[in-house]
C-alpha cells in the first residue's frame, strides 16, 4: 500500500532541489542542482538567473524525485524559496528575468531614498540592497527596457507555484521581504510604493501560505509523473517553513543554519526596535511575526572551505579532525563582520602564529570558520535578546548546518543554552512544507517527536569570543584602510 506524501520544490541561493517528503515529515528523496547566475556588468556586484533554465532544471530534478519513490502517492505539491529573491513577468505573463538575494545592483541607491525612518516603521526593515524593492530601483535607474516591460513579479517560491497552477499571488513571509508590505496591517503598502517609485498594479494578490490555488496545471502534471488532482499550496519563505519544522512556541527563538543563519523569535503583536537591530517579518501564520537578526552569509564560507580542504573526503571525517584541533591556533574572519552592512563584499582571512607551526593543519582553519559562525550567532543573539529579552533555557535550531555536532556544540557552550535539534532538521524547510500541507488538507499532524538536545560545556568560551571580536575589529580597520 502506497505511503501518501508531497512534492517539495525547494530553490535556495546555491542550488534548486525537488523533494518528496511524507505526510509523517519524513524526506524520502532529495534531487539537486547547482543554480547558474550571470552578472550583470552595468553594476558592480549584480547577478540574475534565466527563470525558463531554472524551471527546466526544477521539471527534470521533479521527474527523477518522483519516478525514483513509485511507493510515495502524491497528494499536493508546494513550493519554498530563498528569500529576498523574485521573478519579473512581461505583459504576456511570461517569466523575463530572475534576480536572487545576492544580487546587490541596487546597493549604490542604498543611502539615497528620502525616508529610511518610515521605510523601517512600515516595513520592519531598513532599506538594503538584498531586498526586493532595491533591485527594482536599480532597473527603473539604470536598464528602463526591462523596468517598462515589467508588468508584475513575484518570489522565487510563488513564481514556481505559478508555474505549476497558472496562478499568480505573493505570500506574506515573502512579501515582507519586498520593502513595499506593510508588515503590521499585513497588506501591501502604498505609501511604500511612492517611495520606490514602483505601481501597485505590479504587485500580485496576497495568498496565505496553506492557501490552494487549485490543481496542478495538465500538461504539468503529466510532465511531471503526478495524478492530475493533485493540487498546489502555497507555500512560504525558506526560513518560514524551517522555523515551521521545530514547531516551536510563540516566544521560543529558533536558530535556522543555512546559506545565512536567521536567529528569530516568535513573536504574537507587532513591534519593531527603536535602534534597528532587528527586523520583523511577517511568519506563514497571520497574526504572527518573527523577530529577526542574522549574521549574514554563513553556511556558504563552510561549505567552500570544505571543497577546499575536504574535497574528497566526508563530513564525519572533517568533524573527526576538528575534534583533536586547538582553536587558539586560528581565527577567522569570513564577512561577519560586526556591523549593519551584510554580505558586501571585503576583505576577509585568518589569523595565526607566524612563522607557521606544524600542529597547524587544515582541520584548523575548518573550525576556525565553524567558531566564527558559533561567535557570529552569539553576537547577533545577544542583541536580539537585548530587543527582546530572553530567559527560556534552551533555544531550537534546524537547517544543514546542525549536521555538524561540532558547530552545535559551539553554540550551545557560547550561548549556555540547550540546543534542541528536532530529527529531520537537515530538511527543515521541506519538513516545514510538509506541514504546511498538512494543514491545507486537513491532514492530522503525526510528525516524530525525536529531539536530540545539545547541552553547554562547562567552560562558556568567553576568552576566545573576545579574541574573535578583536579580530574582526582588526578586519574592519584594514577594510577601511583598504578602501581609501
Amino acid at each position: 500500500m502506497k505511503r501518501k506524501g508531497y512534492l517539495v520544490f525547494d530553490i535556495g541561493t546555491g542550488n534548486a532541489r525537488v523533494a518528496i517528503v511524507t505526510t509523517e515529515g519524513e524526506v524520502v528523496r532529495v534531487e539537486r542542482e547547482d543554480i547558474r547566475y550571470e552578472r550583470e556588468p552595468l553594476y558592480p556586484d549584480s547577478c540574475y538567473f534565466s527563470p525558463d533554465e531554472l524551471w527546466s532544471q526544477a521539471v527534470r530534478l521533479a521527474k527523477k524525485a518522483v519516478a525514483s519513490v513509485p511507493d510515495v502517492a502524491i497528494q499536493a505539491i508546494t513550493s519554498t524559496s530563498q528569500r529576498q529573491g523574485i521573478v519579473l513577468f512581461n505583459e504576456a505573463g511570461q517569466s523575463m528575468i530572475g534576480l536572487p538575494n545576492i544580487d546587490n545592483r541596487g546597493r549604490e541607491w542604498e543611502k539615497q531614498l528620502p525616508n529610511p525612518e518610515l521605510i523601517y516603521q512600515t516595513t520592519g526593515r531598513l532599506p538594503s540592497a538584498l531586498f526586493s524593492a532595491l533591485k527594482l530601483y536599480a532597473l527603473q535607474k539604470r536598464q528602463p527596457d526591462i523596468w517598462n516591460g515589467i508588468k508584475a513579479f513575484t518570489s522565487i517560491s510563488d513564481w514556481i507555484a505559478y508555474q505549476l497552477s497558472g496562478v499568480l499571488v505573493y505570500e506574506p513571509s515573502q512579501a515582507t521581504e519586498t520593502l513595499l508590505y506593510d508588515v503590521e496591517r499585513q497588506e501591501w503598502s502604498d505609501v511604500m510604493c511612492q517611495q520606490f517609485h514602483i505601481s501597485p498594479d505590479l504587485l500580485p494578490e496576497l495568498r496565505q501560505s496553506g492557501s490552494i490555488l487549485g490543481k496542478v496545471q495538465k500538461e504539468t502534471a503529466k510532465e511531471l509523473g503526478v495524478p492530475e488532482e493533485t493540487v498546489v499550496v502555497t507555500g512560504g519563505g525558506d526560513t518560514q517553513l524551517a522555523i515551521e519544522s521545530t514547531f516551536a512556541k510563540d516566544g521560543d527563538i529558533v536558530i535556522v543554519s543555512g546559506t545565512t543563519t536567521p536567529i528569530c523569535k516568535i513573536i504574537d503583536s507587532y513591534g519593531v526596535d527603536r535602534e534597528k537591530r532587528t527586523w520583523t517579518n511577517a511568519h506563514i501564520h497571520k497574526s504572527r511575526w518573527l523577530l529577526e537578526t542574522n549574521p549574514g552569509i554563513t553556511g556558504l564560507n563552510y561549505q567552500k572551505l570544505k571543497s577546499i580542504f575536504y574535497p574528497h573526503e566526508s563530513y564525519e571525517q572533517m568533524e573527526k579532525e576538528m575534534e583533536q584541533v586547538n582553536l587558539h591556533e586560528c581565527v577567522a574572519a569570513l564577512g561577519m563582520y560586526l556591523s549593519d552592512e551584510k554580505n558586501a563584499s571585503k576583505k576577509g582571512g585568518f589569523i595565526f602564529t607566524a612563522p607557521l607551526t606544524e600542529e597547524l593543519s587544515r582541520a584548523h582553519f575548518v573550525a576556525a570558520a565553524l567558531w566564527e559562525i558559533a561567535c557570529a550567532i552569539k553576537w547577533n543573539f545577544d542583541q536580539l535578546g537585548e530587543v527582546a529579552p530572553y530567559e527560556r533555557p534552551y533555544v531550537w535550531a534546524c537547517g544543514g548546518g546542525f549536521q555538524s555536532k561540532t558547530l552545535a556544540g559551539f553554540i550551545a557552550t557560547l550561548l549556555q543554552k540547550d540546543i534542541h535539534v528536532r530529527e529531520g532538521s537537515n530538511q527543515a524547510s521541506v519538513a516545514g512544507a510538509a506541514a504546511v500541507c498538512n494543514q491545507a488538507l486537513g491532514t492530522p499532524p503525526s510528525f516524530s517527536d525525536g529531539v536530540k538536545i545539545v547541552t553547554p560545556n562547562q567552560q562558556d568560551g568567553r576568552e576566545m569570543y573576545e579574541e574573535w571580536k578583536q579580530v574582526q575589529q582588526l578586519f574592519t580597520e584594514a577594510n577601511v584602510a583598504y578602501s581609501k
